[in-house]
């Protein structure tokens, strides 16, 4: 049998073809390419073994616009607004306005990374890092031997954010895709409803 007549045969098959076998190798394939392939590729040239991630929870929300949620509550030792919690740090609401991801992003959103040297790290950076296992992204707030951050929506930094060491930080926000994590966000709740 000639190789040149299966391959015609193999690419009308994938680009094609419209039965559901030719769609599900087309879903293989798309798996196969992205997660073996692209994602690894990503990896490399932003120098992050985690180059994308899919925003899980809506602890970087802000509720309406900036002005009304620098006015929202939170909490320093008592009750709050943001605008008074960041001034604790010593970051005022010109300098929060410079920072990256200003308005923060939502649940669903893909965030890209990209690799950073722990000295370069930054107050204002929103970081990805490892919290037992889970990849939290947060912004920065405090720099001394550990990392401090805080989920802008967040009423003041959790345990998780505390004391964050420059090992367990996987990577640095650079860019938003907004939407497209609910693909992933919903297939993990389809399979878990599945599996559960």
């Amino acid at each position: 049998m000639e190789i040149k007549p299966l391959l015609k045969k193999l690419w009308w098959f994938i680009w094609e073809d419209n039965s559901i076998w030719s769609w599900i190798v087309n879903l293989i394939l798309a798996f196969i390419l992205i997660k073996f392939i692209v994602y690894p590729g990503l990896g490399y040239l932003l120098g992050t073994g985690f180059p994308v991630v899919a925003v899980v929870s809506g602890s970087m929300e802000h509720d309406g616009n900036f002005d009304e949620w620098w006015q929202s509550e939170a909490y320093y030792s008592r009750v709050c607004t943001q605008e008074q919690w960041y001034a604790e740090y010593g970051i005022t609401k010109e300098q929060f306005k410079e920072f990256s991801f200003k308005y923060g992003f939502n649940k669903g959103d893909i965030m890209v990374l990209k690799g950073i040297e722990p000295k370069n790290i930054k107050t204002g950076d929103v970081i990805v890092f490892d919290s037992n296992g889970e990849p939290i992204i947060h912004r920065v707030v405090k720099i001394e031997d550990t990392i401090q951050t805080k989920g802008d929506h967040n009423a003041d930094s959790g345990a998780m954010d505390m004391n964050i060491q420059q090992q367990a930080v996987i990577g640095k926000a650079i860019f938003k895709i907004p939407l497209l994590g609910w693909i992933k966000i919903g297939f993990v709740e389809l399979i878990s409803i599945f599996v559960g």
